[in-house]
């Protein structure tokens, strides 16, 4: 089951992150090698792409435990996938993602999609740049990132070099089991961010 929900969930991602990339351009038609991504290839963009979820978990506070996931590539894009292991209940969701909602749209990113769906939330923005950025709640509200690049030159892409925070898994990763005394407690906050 959980096997078949990872397929399901990455079946989906791959849906939305052709969408993103129609005219290989999210953000205005930004073609292959044009532009500000002019020179840049896929290693170099997997690195953008890293460097944006970091940003993005590092303005979640209380810190949140997660774990780097697959990485797909395509004929000149690549799409980077994180899972989170801390428990957010359906209570802190919402200020889960408007913590990560803010701090994108402070970072420029243009929301294009909110989904306040109550079991599957999900936002997807788009970088300045072109790079598709998209956090969605999945299977026993387990939160995953994504994170899709434009059109680039073709090139090889290595791991990503960090290390990540949450324990290392053999195999596939488990539904969420690191329990968090402000995100996993099962009552509301008022308003979408949370007190420092």
């Amino acid at each position: 089951m959980k096997r078949i929900t990872r397929t399901v969930r990455l079946a989906c991602a791959m849906a939305v992150a052709g969408a993103l990339l129609a005219g290989c351009g999210p953000s205005g038609g930004t073609k292959h090698g044009e532009g500000a991504l002019a020179g840049m290839d896929m290693q170099g963009a997997a690195q953008r792409a890293d460097a944006m979820f970091y940003a993005t978990v590092g303005a979640i506070k209380p810190e949140i435990e997660w774990v780097h996931d697959t990485t797909t590539t395509g004929s000149c894009d690549v799409t980077r996938y994180w899972t989170v292991m801390t428990v957010v209940s359906p209570e802190r969701r919402g200020n889960f993602l408007g913590v990560v909602e803010n701090f994108w749209k402070a970072s420029g990113y243009r929301i294009k999609t909110v989904n306040p769906d109550k079991d599957m939330p999900e936002i997807i923005a788009t970088s300045p740049d072109g790079f598709g950025i998209m956090v969605t709640f999945g299977h026993a509200g387990q939160a995953f990132f994504e994170v899709t690049t434009p059109c680039v030159d073709e090139s090889k892409v290595a791991a990503p070099a960090k290390v990540a925070n949450g324990r290392t898994y053999e195999g596939d990763i488990p539904t969420p089991n690191v329990r968090s005394d402000f995100w996993s407690a099962q009552t509301p906050l008022p308003g979408p961010t949370p007190s420092p």
